[in-house]
């Protein structure tokens, strides 16, 4: 049988099942669910923005889970969706994954479609977000997920007003390492935590350029669509660097060597010391390039401090109690703790936590488990809102130049015009939320 067989969508399956029941007919196994197969009734309809590098490393993830299948790649530039085209139809063994352009040609037209997978870089997040949950689909959208704390508010209210389910790509809220830490900490197992360090890039600056690349002739619009690449952000001349990935570092392109990391490592640190749900209330700013050392506060009592250095891998997190630490980053087989006997309970640890929470340790996962519960994600808007609100405040400070204190509840700098008119920036038209 063909695997072309088994590309009917959860909201065909009723149509066709019934004028098959019509007429004296044999149903294959795919159409029921049976031999393994996943029934069209029971599988998510997949669709992709803007997957390059990252987002083809999430794609190889969820491709394997049985009730998603993948049907379309929406991207402006040709060799990207092309290249996501290839490897999904290899996957399925046809050729049927369709091309967009557009995204607002790709939305109006895939009504097929349940979900999105968004790997797009960092201007782009947001916005494309907001489409898609307009236009009815659940969201799994790579990190950092808003460029401005506006932005990351708009991205609540949509999902809320919509009833979208939504995922950010900070996986490490889904990964072992990371939850037997956290675990630590809400457990009480380390005494009391009033100090947290948080991993940011130790590479570019917080303060970020603000020029452009030399212009070099723009390509044909089918190639590299440059007015779209640039979506909401300010226009300037096409420059191959910018899309070959090296937007990184420029202001109108990046949330900073803060963001970079922060969205991972501030999240995990907010969720360990119950801060999910806010931000931090006070940052205080440090006289180098990177924020490297700076204190934020938040209100019941804990600091976090953003360090460049202290773990041998990316996206390192420390938390620091009056009976003992826990420090680990990616590549960790397991945690670095204060004493051994810490980790002797580290499967049960994870375990019990899983079972209370019935989160699995798969970030994918855990986002197409509530695409169909309709529960919300570990990863969910508020909780990607808030610790980007606190990237954000720390980036302000570091740009100013001076503290700042931040109130979480009205999402406004205290007595700080020049601090609140950062909240946001300007979108280009028509790309305005």
């Amino acid at each position: 049988m063909s695997k072309k067989r088994l590309n009917l969508t959860r909201r065909s399956f009723l149509t066709r099942t019934s004028l098959a029941l019509a007429a004296p007919a044999i149903i294959p196994a795919s159409a029921l669910g049976r031999d393994g197969y996943v029934a069209p009734s029971e599988r998510i309809i997949l669709g992709g923005i803007g997957i390059g590098i990252r987002g083809t490393t999430v794609l190889n993830a969820m491709l394997p889970e049985p009730d998603v299948q993948f049907v379309a790649i929406c991207d402006p530039n040709r060799s990207r969706r092309e290249a996501v085209k290839q490897l999904v139809d290899e996957k399925y063994g046809n050729t049927d994954c369709a091309l967009y352009r557009d995204i607002r040609e790709f939305l109006a037209k895939r009504t097929d479609i349940d979900a999105v997978l968004i790997a797009t870089g960092d201007r782009w997040h947001a916005l494309a977000s907001i489409l898609a949950m307009r236009a009815g689909k659940d969201v799994f959208c790579e990190k950092p997920s808003a460029m401005t704390i506006a932005e990351g508010r708009a991205v609540v209210e949509t999902a809320k007003r919509y009833s979208r389910i939504y995922q950010t790509g900070v996986q490490r809220l889904s990964e072992a390492n990371f939850t037997f830490a956290n675990e630590l900490v809400r457990r009480g197992l380390l005494g009391e935590v009033k100090t947290v360090r948080a991993h940011i890039s130790p590479w570019d600056t917080a303060q970020m350029s603000h020029e452009w690349l030399p212009a070099e002739p723009e390509p044909p619009q089918e190639e590299m669509d440059w007015d779209l690449w640039l979506g909401p952000c300010p226009w300037r001349p096409y420059n191959s660097a910018y899309t070959a990935g090296r937007w990184r570092g420029y202001y109108d392109f990046h949330t900073s060597c803060i963001g970079e990391w922060g969205a991972h490592t501030f999240a995990q640190c907010q969720d360990a010391i119950g801060a999910g749900t806010t931000a931090g209330i006070e940052y205080n700013y440090v006289p180098n390039d990177s924020g490297d050392g700076m204190v934020v506060r938040f209100a019941n009592g804990t600091q976090m401090i953003l360090q460049r250095e202290g773990w041998r891998g990316t996206c390192g997190i420390r938390y620091e109690g009056t009976e003992g630490w826990v420090s680990v980053a990616d590549g960790y087989e397991r945690p670095d703790v204060s004493s051994p006997a810490l980790l002797g309970d580290f499967r049960k640890i994870v375990a019990e936590y899983q079972e209370r929470t019935q989160r699995p340790m798969n970030h994918g996962r855990d986002f197409f488990n509530c695409v169909k519960s309709r529960r919300q994600t570990v990863a969910n808007p508020e909780v990607m809102h808030y610790s980007m609100s606190t990237v954000h405040a720390a980036n302000i400070a570091m740009w100013l130049k001076r503290n700042v204190r931040y109130d979480p509840v009205k999402e406004e700098f205290l007595n700080d015009p020049e601090a609140n008119r950062l909240r946001s920036r300007a979108m280009r038209e028509p790309w305005i939320i």
